[in-house]
C-alpha cells in the first residue's frame, strides 16, 4: 500500500493520480500479486508472507524483472517515446524500486535493481522494523499534506485572479 501512496502522491499529480498508484505498486503486483490471485482462486490464500519454500520459482523471477531499473526505464522509455505524460505516472515503477533495494534482505527478496546484468543487492533493513516503517508512514502524510496544501495555495490563487 505505502508503494503506491508514494507513487501516487510523488507521481500523480499532472491528472493520472491512479495510472501513478498504479505503476506505484507494480513490482510487487508483478510478483506477489500474481501469486496472491493464484492462491486465491485454488483456495489456499494464506495471509502474511508466505514461507520461501512454499513460493513458486516463477514469483522470484517475476520480482527480479519488476524490480529492476532496467526493466522499469526500459518500459518508460518506449512509452515516453509515444506518451510522455503516461510515462511521468509511470516513474512511481523506478521508485518503488529505490524503496525496495534498501529495505529488503537477502534473506528475504534482495532487490536486484540492475537484473538481468547483475544480480547485485543492498543488504537492507526490512520494512518492518520501527525505523522504516514510522518514517515511511510519516514521509506519505507529509508527501499528501504538502499535496493537498499545493492544491489548496492553487485553488487560492485561480479564485483571486477572477
Amino acid at each position: 500500500l505505502s508503494h503506491a501512496l508514494w507513487g501516487g502522491g510523488l507521481y500523480g499529480y499532472r491528472g493520472y493520480f491512479w495510472l501513478a498508484v498504479f505503476f506505484g505498486a507494480f513490482p510487487d503486483l508483478m510478483s506477489f500479486g500474481a501469486l496472491f490471485a493464484q492462491q486465491f482462486f485454488n483456495g489456499n490464500h494464506v495471509v502474511g508472507a508466505p514461507p520461501l519454500h512454499t513460493i513458486p520459482d516463477w514469483v522470484f523471477i517475476n520480482y527480479d524483472i519488476a524490480h529492476s531499473f532496467v526493466t522499469a526505464f526500459t518500459v518508460i522509455g518506449l512509452v515516453a517515446w509515444w506518451r510522455k505524460d503516461i510515462a511521468f505516472a509511470m516513474l512511481g515503477w523506478p521508485f518503488h524500486v529505490v524503496l525496495d533495494a534498501p529495505f529488503h534482505t537477502s534473506a528475504y527478496f534482495p532487490t536486484h535493481i540492475i537484473y538481468p546484468f547483475s544480480d547485485f543487492f543492498i543488504e537492507g533493513v526490512p520494512w518492518t522494523h520501527p525505523l522504516v516503517w514510522f518514517p515511511n508512514l510519516a514521509g506519505i502524510v507529509i508527501l499528501f499534506g504538502w499535496r493537498w496544501r499545493q492544491s489548496r495555495l492553487g485553488a487560492r490563487a485561480e479564485s483571486d485572479s477572477v
